[in-house]
């Protein structure tokens, strides 16, 4: 922690740091707050990572859990939002390592939490959308759930945080163990395989745009 940087100092920066150490008194009423201020964030988080609805809300439930019995423990020395998907993410990892070793069935496409579906879904058709559309976004739906899930554990959980929970390149790096500059090759990396999957589909409804020299992103 940097020279001069008190917890009450990260505190009056941090609306969820100052909740945090209202749970850390055994205040009750705080730690509802908190749960009801993440948890749909967290269980969205968990959904893009695991795949599975009721999976992700037992995870969520087990980050609260963590939080709730470490309390007494609990010095702000980053973000509560960054502390708390550090865990998350060391959950939905130790998740994902238990179901290599046992493999389970694949997910329908459609399967969402009650919470939110994950980012596929929102390009769920409408009752207005004709035949044609409605089954060209369900084409489309489905390709970038592959694409995602073709993305390593690392590339996933570094996409999500980027893209869903909005995190720059160093608070993700926290959240993951890693520096900074892993974070960029991840991303990067991520990101290629995307464009290479999506490519074709992105452009359904019209043509894609001509190519500009130099828009590549730099590795």
């Amino acid at each position: 922690m940097p020279i001069g940087h008190t917890s009450s100092q990260m505190a009056l920066r941090d609306p969820d740091i100052r909740l945090m150490l209202r749970v850390r008194d055994d205040d009750a009423s705080a730690f509802g707050e908190l749960v009801e201020r993440f948890q749909h964030r967290l269980v969205g988080v968990m959904h893009h990572l695991v795949g599975n609805a009721d999976e992700a809300e037992d995870l969520a439930q087990e980050v609260f859990l963590r939080v709730y019995r470490t309390r007494k423990k609990y010095t702000p020395k980053a973000k509560f939002s960054t502390w708390l998907f550090t865990i998350a993410n060391n959950l939905a990892f130790n998740a994902l390592r238990d179901r290599q070793r046992r493999p389970v069935l694949p997910l329908e496409v459609r399967d969402s939490g009650p919470l939110g579906p994950r980012p596929t879904e929102a390009l769920a058709p409408t009752r207005d959308e004709p035949p044609t559309h409605n089954l060209q976004q369900q084409e489309l739906a489905d390709v970038i759930r592959r694409a995602l899930d073709e993305l390593n554990e690392r590339q996933r959980m570094a996409i999500v945080l980027n893209k869903f929970e909005d995190m720059n390149y160093a608070d993700i790096a926290e959240v993951m163990g890693l520096t900074t500059k892993a974070v960029k090759s991840l991303l990067s990396r991520a990101r290629c395989k995307l464009r290479e999957t999506l490519q074709g589909y992105i452009y359904m409804d019209g043509e894609p745009p001509p190519e500009q020299s130099g828009e590549r992103e730099e590795e």
